[in-house]
C-alpha cells in the first residue's frame, strides 16, 4: 500500500512539475489545458493529504492541519466578520445619488453570484474581478470608488460572497484570449521572484503545511474560495489582492498594484483551479 501511495504521489508531482516547466518556459496556447491543470492539482493534494476530502479545501490550512483547525473552529463560533457582513449588506443596499444601488449592476440583484468571478470580459479582453465590478458600478453611477484592499470594498465583497455560500465555482475560459490571461496567471504562480527567490507554488504547493517560521502555508487548491478574510495579523477584513501584496512583501519581492492585470490574471488562474468547490467566504485566517 505504501509503495502504491508513493508511486501515485510521484506521478502527481511529475504532472505538476511538467505544468510548472511549461508555465516558465513559454507554453503556447495550444499546449495549455486548464482542466488538466486543475485535475493534476487535485490529485497532488489527494496524494499528499489522503485523509482530507477535496471539498474541505475551501477551509484553507484548516483542511490539513488538525491543531490549527481546532483553534479556528473556536474562533468561528463567534465569527470576527459578523459586523463586516452587516455593514457590507448596508453598503450594498445603500442608494446612490441617482436612486440606484449596487444591486442594479449585477445579475440576480447581485446575490448568489460570487461563484462566477473573476470572469472573462470578451468585449474588453480582460479579466474582471468582483471588487473591480463593484467599483466600476459605483463609477458608472457617479459615485467615488472604494479603496481596493480593505474597508468598504472588502465588506461589500464579503456580503456578496456570503449570499453565495454553497454555490460551486464555475469559472469559464471561453476562448484563446481568455486562455492567454489564464496562462499569464499560471506563469506568475510558478515563477520565482524577489530576494528570497520564491514563487507562489513554493509556499502553496510544495510548501503546504510545512512550517515557515511560525506559519503553515495554505494549499493552493481552494485558495480563493474563502476571501475576503479577516486575518489575525491584519485585525480587519481584506481582499485577496491585499493578500497578494502582503505575500510579495514577505518574500521581499517588488509587489504590483492591487487589481493590476497580472494580479487579476493570477486570481483567474487560482479560482479556475477551485472550480467545483463551493464559495466559503468570508473567512477568518491567521
Amino acid at each position: 500500500m505504501k509503495i502504491i501511495k508513493t508511486t501515485l504521489l510521484a506521478m502527481s508531482v511529475a504532472a505538476l512539475s511538467q505544468t510548472a516547466m511549461a508555465a516558465k518556459t513559454g507554453a503556447t496556447l495550444s499546449t495549455v489545458d486548464p482542466e488538466a491543470d486543475r485535475i493534476a492539482l487535485q490529485e497532488y493534494m489527494k496524494d499528499r493529504f489522503p485523509d482530507t476530502p477535496v471539498s474541505e479545501y475551501v477551509n484553507g490550512i484548516y483542511a490539513v492541519d488538525a491543531a490549527s483547525r481546532a483553534q479556528w473552529e473556536e474562533i468561528e463560533e463567534f465569527p470576527p466578520y459578523e459586523l463586516d457582513l452587516e455593514e457590507g449588506e448596508e453598503l450594498f443596499n445603500e442608494q446612490f445619488a441617482n436612486g440606484k444601488s449596487l444591486a442594479d449592476c449585477f445579475d440576480n440583484g447581485g446575490e448568489g453570484i460570487r461563484q462566477n468571478y473573476p470572469m472573462w470580459n470578451d468585449e474588453r479582453k480582460t479579466v474582471v474581478t468582483l471588487e473591480m465590478a463593484i467599483n466600476e458600478c459605483r463609477l458608472q453611477n457617479g459615485e467615488k470608488p472604494y479603496g481596493w484592499k480593505k474597508g468598504p470594498i472588502a465588506k461589500v465583497s464579503a456580503y456578496m460572497a456570503y449570499t453565495s455560500r454553497g454555490n460551486e465555482f464555475v469559472i469559464d475560459i471561453p476562448n484563446d484570449d481568455a486562455k492567454a490571461a489564464y496562462l499569464d496567471g499560471k506563469k506568475f504562480f510558478y515563477t520565482k521572484r524577489g530576494q528570497l527567490n520564491l514563487s507562489c507554488a513554493d509556499c502553496h504547493l510544495t510548501g503546504t503545511n510545512r512550517l515557515v517560521r511560525a506559519d503553515r502555508p495554505s494549499p493552493a487548491l481552494g485558495h480563493s474560495t474563502h476571501f475576503p478574510v479577516v486575518r489575525s495579523k491584519w485585525g480587519n477584513i481584506g481582499t485577496i489582492h491585499r493578500r497578494y501584496e502582503g505575500c510579495h512583501r514577505d518574500s521581499r519581492s517588488e509587489f504590483l498594484k492591487v487589481q493590476s492585470e497580472t494580479y487579476r490574471n493570477l486570481e483567474y488562474f487560482q479560482t479556475y483551479m477551485s472550480n467545483g468547490l463551493v464559495v466559503n467566504g468570508p473567512g477568518s485566517r491567521k
